[in-house]
């Protein structure tokens, strides 16, 4: 098995010991995004809507520079921070593959995550 990594400025660099991307046997498996707005640095934590909308654009992000993008998505996993935001959080994911098919999806709420994020979210998508 041949496996790549896959690196853009569109995304936030990884925190730690990850790639942002790996492509491997067909697929882009896209590492976890926090809801960073890359043309800010900010990272949105009091609005769940606009933190999905930027975790997903992240996604998106690394998933064209690995040869893919939004259509390519085919499996999705949400992390929220607060299992209350889930009805926000489905208005934002919705909104953002309107048009399209949507992919697969899981959503778990989590005890904690990086940076205190209320949301993260990983994805792997079809080259």
């Amino acid at each position: 098995m041949v496996r790549e990594a896959v690196t853009t400025a569109k995304a936030p660099a990884a925190v730690g010991p990850y790639s942002q991307g790996i492509k491997a046997n067909g697929f882009l498996y896209v590492s976890g995004q926090l809801p960073i707005i890359m043309a800010t640095g900010e990272q949105v934590a009091d609005d769940i809507k606009r933190a999905v909308a930027a975790c997903l654009a992240n996604v998106v992000a690394i998933a064209e520079a690995g040869g893919s993008g939004r259509d390519g998505l085919v499996k999705v996993t949400m992390f929220l921070a607060d299992m209350n935001d889930f009805a926000l959080a489905n208005e934002a994911y919705a909104a953002f593959f309107e048009g399209v098919v949507p992919p697969a999806r899981s959503t778990f709420q989590v005890a904690k995550l990086p940076k205190n994020a209320i949301v993260e979210i990983e994805a792997i998508a079809a080259l």
